[in-house]
């Protein structure tokens, strides 16, 4: 039986999140806020619904989307106003892990196997709203989607009588005992609508019914039982908190029996503060919570390492990492991790821009503007294309690295960071 997800689900209209497709009642003025909201929670995926009249919203709703994509760590699936292969490819851009086709429009369905091949079909759900539709379309989503989104919840039994691709079902209401029965369904593969949203507290105590009721539910899990561990004198054992993408050490804490298992639950990481003695939830106050990507022990089980996806900055102070205060460093030993050094130069880049230095080439390049920008970074470019031609492999070395230096400054100029970057990057 696959493990069942609970989606909430932002219907995005003129720039609002609202309560469903056909009530425009305003749930939060602020829908990047309520994504981060949902993600705080124990939902385990996202599901973004444009509701935008014309290609001037479509563009601001693609923007929000995006927006919500790099601010919450929940995956994120793409749907409405989808009309041609450009709308799909515009969803997944964004960030969205999968897009949702609306098969109540002959459009969507057109472009199915298009998009299937360009994408894979992995990338894509069907939603239907009468089996009628499923039926006349059955060869197609079974060969070229990964999965359906049922819009009513009365279809489920005869489409498993069709297909046994995995189903999200949309709910509006249903008492308990009859969602754990739809969830107890094998080819229900999750569950969405305003029956999530309007129950996200009450999350973690449902999949811990579900599991009392065997329903499998996404969670971590592991061997080893907090009796495994070696505690220090005050029965705590210590964490190790590192960056999952840079490998930046973040912070040092501590947990006891009840954080641990509160961290596998919920899937963030959860700890016990010494000074207030009590369980301490990273981010439950600020914001910046700590997403499990991966928990390691030592070789003598007294010690975890902690990889995380960190959401803001993991120090206090509001510095990404604790680690800042810099006690002693050979200067030959300079970090040469990619990333870190693009970051490293990024951020001269950007403190000349807020704070202009006399004499800096990189202030004359903001002082002359955009124009002056984009001039410099066309030679750039020919350079490149110039020293390719030649033998000498540091020629092209050196041409590449006063390339990206001038792009930094672009990326500056117009307020894009190397995340953004990246993450465009690893969506494609």
């Amino acid at each position: 039986m696959i493990s069942k997800k609970f989606i909430p689900c932002i219907y995005l209209y003129h720039t609002n999140a609202v309560e469903n497709l056909t009530d425009l009642t305003v749930v939060d003025t602020d829908p990047v806020r309520l994504a981060k909201k949902y993600g705080a929670g124990c939902a385990d995926a996202l599901i973004v619904f444009d509701m935008s009249e014309n290609d001037a919203e479509h563009e601001e709703a693609l923007d929000i989307l995006k927006e919500i994509c790099a601010e919450t760590k929940l995956d994120v699936y793409g749907a409405g106003n989808i009309k041609r292969m450009e709308d799909v490819k515009k969803i997944l851009y964004a960030g969205c892990k999968k897009a949702i086709l609306d098969y109540g429009k002959q459009e969507n369905i057109d472009i199915t196997q298009e998009v299937s091949l360009k994408f894979g079909r992995q990338k894509l759900l069907a939603a239907y709203d009468t089996l009628e539709v499923l039926q006349q379309n059955l060869e197609l989503v079974k060969e070229y989607t990964c999965g359906l989104v049922a819009m009513n919840v009365h279809m489920i039994r005869e489409t498993a009588q069709l297909t046994d691709l995995p189903v999200i079902i949309q709910i509006r209401q249903i008492a308990l005992n009859k969602l754990l029965e739809v969830l107890a369904q094998d080819h229900v593969w999750g569950i969405t609508g305003n029956t999530i949203n309007q129950n996200m507290k009450e999350l973690p105590s449902l999949k811990d019914l579900c599991r009392e009721h065997n329903i499998p539910v996404d969670a971590l899990t592991t061997e080893y039982a907090w009796s495994d561990f070696k505690l220090n004198s005050d029965g705590l054992l210590p964490v190790v908190v590192q960056d999952d993408k840079t490998n930046e050490v973040l912070m040092v804490a501590y947990m006891n029996e009840e954080s641990y298992i509160n961290t596998l639950r919920t899937g963030k990481m959860t700890y016990y503060s010494r000074s207030r003695q009590e369980l301490w939830l990273k981010g439950d106050t600020s914001g910046h919570f700590q997403y499990v990507k991966e928990l390691k022990a030592d070789c003598d089980k007294d010690t975890l390492l902690a990889k995380v996806s960190q959401v803001g900055a993991a120090c206090h102070t509001g510095s990404y990492s604790c680690f800042f205060n810099e006690v002693v460093q050979r200067e030959e030993e300079k970090s040469t991790n990619p990333l870190l050094v693009f970051e490293k130069v990024f951020a001269v880049i950007e403190d000349r821009k807020i704070h202009p230095k006399e004499g800096s080439y990189t202030n004359y390049l903001f002082d002359k503007g955009i124009d002056k920008i984009l001039k410099k970074l066309g030679e750039e470019a020919t350079e490149i294309v110039i020293a390719a031609k030649n033998p000498n492999p540091n020629e092209i070395k050196y041409e590449i690295s006063d390339f990206l230096y001038h792009m930094m400054v672009l990326m500056a100029e117009k307020e894009v960071t190397w995340e953004e970057i990246t993450e465009e990057l690893a969506n494609r």
